[in-house]
């Protein structure tokens, strides 16, 4: 079974960037769609942005326009380039393969 691993989160100012990877430890389909969601405390978990295998992206709409998802299959890993961050994008950040496999996560903290 496929397993994702999420890296690249870390704490950073109101208005800075990171970039987020999310490395799968086999051979993912071109064809599968590959997503980024994120849980910040005491709320649900939320899409992100998807990337399908057409390279056709989706994103929620309040990361539309900071946030961009790309996928590099001959690395076996998707990326989130996440620009004038705010602190409401504190959250833990996952990574999901299909809408079924997961990640652990990686902790992305906005603050001054």
């Amino acid at each position: 079974q496929v397993q994702l691993v999420e890296s690249g989160g870390g704490l950073v100012q109101p208005g800075g960037s990171l970039r987020l990877s999310c490395a799968a430890s086999a051979t993912i389909s071109r064809f599968s769609v590959m997503g980024w969601y994120r849980q910040a405390p005491g709320k649900q978990r939320e899409l992100v942005a998807v990337v399908f295998s057409g390279g056709r992206t989706n994103y929620s709409d309040s990361v539309k326009g900071r946030f961009t998802i790309s996928r590099d299959n001959a690395k076996n890993t998707v990326y989130l380039q996440m620009n004038s961050l705010k602190p409401e994008d504190t959250a833990v950040y996952y990574c999901n393969r299909n809408g079924a496999t997961w990640g652990k996560g990686t902790l992305v903290t906005v603050s001054s």
